[in-house]
């Protein structure tokens, strides 16, 4: 990465980061949003104590995964509008990156708190604490490629004026394999078995994404913009 672009990069980084901290509204809807499936999942399923921790993984990473959802519209949306988007696609320096950039603005705001937050809902919901560090982990490691994985939908549907049904069809079956491996390790550490292989399955997944998302999300903005 050349000094260029290495600036671009930060600078946009630091934009994005910026509007978000001026926009705190809007930032903080996805993590209420996380926060209040979990707390009003027991309402639902009853008080039962032995259920709710059986079934904590897989509630915890269904909302953390429709949280993502809710705010992938934030990456491009807000620039396709104001016509910066086009900007960054006019400009001299590799989109890829660029793109990138602007997810990991995303995962930042948008994720990142989810991670923070997850253990407090874990001992609400009666999770043992060596699950809760391996919860913890896996959403570390799963978060991020919700947000790769996201913005190469978001990149193809911005052009539309409701594309929020098109982008989690797109979206959606992508994010199974993350759940799945998620999910499962918890419930793995809950049960006192290994989890290596599914948090290496996870690190797979996320370097993978990391490699290969922004290529086909910058080639998506160019079709959604031409």
């Amino acid at each position: 990465m050349n000094d260029s672009l290495y600036l671009a990069f930060w600078s946009l980084l630091r934009r994005d980061l910026l509007i978000t901290y001026r926009n705190r509204a809007q930032a903080i809807n996805p993590l209420l949003f996380f926060v209040l499936v979990v707390i009003l999942f027991p309402f639902g399923v009853g008080p039962d104590v032995v259920l709710l921790k059986t079934m904590a993984p897989g509630i915890i990473w269904v909302a953390a995964l429709l949280a993502a959802l809710l705010s992938l519209d934030s990456i491009f949306r807000s620039d396709f509008d104001d016509g910066f988007l086009e900007q960054l696609v006019l400009s001299p320096h590799a989109l890829s990156v660029l793109v990138l950039a602007k997810v990991i603005a995303h995962w930042l705001v948008s994720g990142f708190p989810l991670v923070l937050v997850a253990p407090l809902l874990a001992v609400f919901l009666g999770m043992p604490a060596d699950a809760i560090a391996v919860l913890v982990l896996t959403l570390l490691l799963g978060t991020p490629v919700l947000s790769l994985i996201g913005a190469i939908g978001v990149a193809l549907t911005v052009g539309l004026r409701q594309g929020g049904i098109i982008l989690a069809l797109l979206v959606f079956p992508l994010y199974i394999p993350v759940l799945i491996f998620a999910s499962n390790a918890v419930q793995m550490a809950m049960a006192g078995f290994a989890v290596s292989a599914q948090l290496s399955m996870l690190a797979a997944l996320l370097l993978l994404a990391l490699a290969l998302a922004p290529l086909p999300a910058a080639a998506a903005l160019r079709m959604s913009l031409s």
